[in-house]
């Protein structure tokens, strides 16, 4: 018996997106100026004049020839050799050139300490939500999300899984949100993470959670478990759905004026 080609395959989950690490962006001025510093260590003022001098005339060269004209690494050479040659002018005759002694090296060395910083920690975070999304899709395939206390960041990890269904709205995520933004479940019980997520949730999710606040302080006993009708009208029209939920706030608030 002869297989099919090619050969059936059976329906698998896709695996979850590779976190690609940011890297640093090539800037050929910056080579420049730090091909400059390297050469420039340990001259003194007349070796960096003649450097200089050297720079110029290679400028000079360079701009008879068109396919040069967007070069940006020659003259940042140039630029640096006079700066150098400016900082050795100041300083006391006899005076060589340190990388480790220039302010402005320096400065650019933290600047780029704390870029690499904040692409690391921008990594990290790419990688717990990758993970935290992965987690909730489990939970969805299991059945069991509405079990499950949102943690914070969960807005981010939203927004992960709608990425990854192609920008469909995930309607069961958005309402496992909007629920537990309403009862104050997991990090929603503070009061700084529920103001945080206005700017956060999209305006269904909003509303739909500002809904069910209303109707269980309207209904005594009720839980927001039990009123599904609320994410249909959310989702159907999020702004009259907030209306509604500040009139009914209004109307069950003692001294509101309603």
């Amino acid at each position: 018996m002869t297989t099919p080609w090619p050969p059936r395959r059976t329906a698998r989950r896709p695996l979850p997106p590779h976190v690609a690490a940011p890297r640093e962006p090539v800037d050929p001025a910056r080579i420049g100026r730090r091909v400059v510093r390297r050469e420039a260590k340990g001259m003194d003022a007349g070796a960096v004049a003649a450097a200089l001098e050297e720079a110029r005339f290679d400028a000079r060269q360079a701009s008879r020839y068109e396919d040069l004209a967007d070069d940006l690494r020659g003259p940042a050479e140039l630029a640096e050799w006079e700066r150098l040659e400016e900082l050795l002018a100041d300083a006391v005759p006899g005076t060589v050139y340190d990388p480790d002694a220039d302010d402005v090296v320096q400065a650019e060395l933290a600047a780029d300490a704390a870029a690499a910083a904040a692409r690391e920690a921008e990594l990290r975070e790419a990688m717990r939500i990758a993970a935290r999304a992965d987690e909730l899709q489990a939970l969805r395939d299991l059945g069991t999300l509405d079990q499950t206390e949102p943690r914070h960041g969960d807005e981010a990890v939203r927004d992960e899984l709608t990425r990854r269904a192609g920008s469909y709205v995930q309607s069961d995520v958005d309402a496992w949100l909007a629920r537990a933004l309403a009862a104050h479940r997991g990090h929603y019980a503070s009061p700084a993470a529920r103001e945080a997520a206005a700017g956060l949730l999209h305006p269904p999710v909003l509303a739909h959670a500002a809904l069910l606040a209303a109707l269980t302080q309207l209904v005594a006993g009720v839980d927001v478990d039990q009123l599904p009708f609320a994410a249909r009208l959310a989702t159907a029209d999020s702004e009259a759905a907030g209306e509604l939920a500040a009139f009914l706030t209004r109307a069950i608030t003692p001294g509101s004026g309603a």
